[in-house]
């Protein structure tokens, strides 16, 4: 990976410039299927705030587990209104690798379809190279959605601890949006002691 070094300049009026290490960023936008027709912006009320006419971003995080799509589908029950634009994210290791970019867009597609027939909103989508939780995070900086929403990725503690939870990383760096981590399906709540 190419990283860009910016160090401490001092000026000639001595004043000095702090400069820190900036990862390169790099990333493909997914162009969604055709098919799918433009949602009109619904019917304005009256009593409906500006930013509700106008509907918002959500930001998405899936990859091709099933706990990624049930937290899409927990957005679409609780979270997007009609005017609503969903922006789904999938970090992979290269952007360049034809094969996984489409194998990554055929997943959006998919994703963009359901969104469409369960609440009717649109979809854009991004693939980014990096790490999972930084980019995660610098997606919701570029965006300023209104929420970050993402399933647990179903590893078990022993594997959390020793790989760490991108969950958890965008849980406690994501700054530019509330983060909402949805449970896998299934998943037990363990009772309180």
């Amino acid at each position: 990976k190419k990283r860009k070094r910016i160090r401490r300049n001092a000026t000639e009026d001595g004043m000095e410039t702090l400069d820190e290490e900036v990862e390169e960023y790099s990333w493909r936008d997914v162009v969604l299927p055709a098919l799918i027709p433009v949602v009109q912006e619904p019917v304005e009320l009256e009593r409906e705030s500006r930013q509700r006419r106008r509907g918002r971003d959500i930001l998405v995080a899936v990859d091709h587990g099933p706990n990624s799509q049930h937290a899409l589908h927990w957005a679409l029950a609780h979270l997007c209104r009609l005017a609503d634009t969903l922006h789904f994210v999938h970090v992979v290791h290269s952007v360049q690798d034809e094969v996984l970019y489409e194998v990554s867009k055929q997943r959006m597609d998919e994703l963009a379809v359901e969104a469409l027939q369960i609440a009717m909103v649109r979809s854009q989508g991004r693939i980014v190279e990096g790490e999972a939780g930084k980019m995660i995070c610098r997606e919701a900086e570029r965006l300023k959605p209104a929420a970050l929403v993402m399933g647990t990725r179903g590893r078990g503690r022993i594997q959390s601890v020793l790989q760490g939870s991108v969950s958890e990383y965008c849980f406690r760096h994501c700054k530019a949006a509330p983060v909402i981590i949805v449970p896998g399906k299934g998943r037990q709540q363990r009772p309180l002691h």
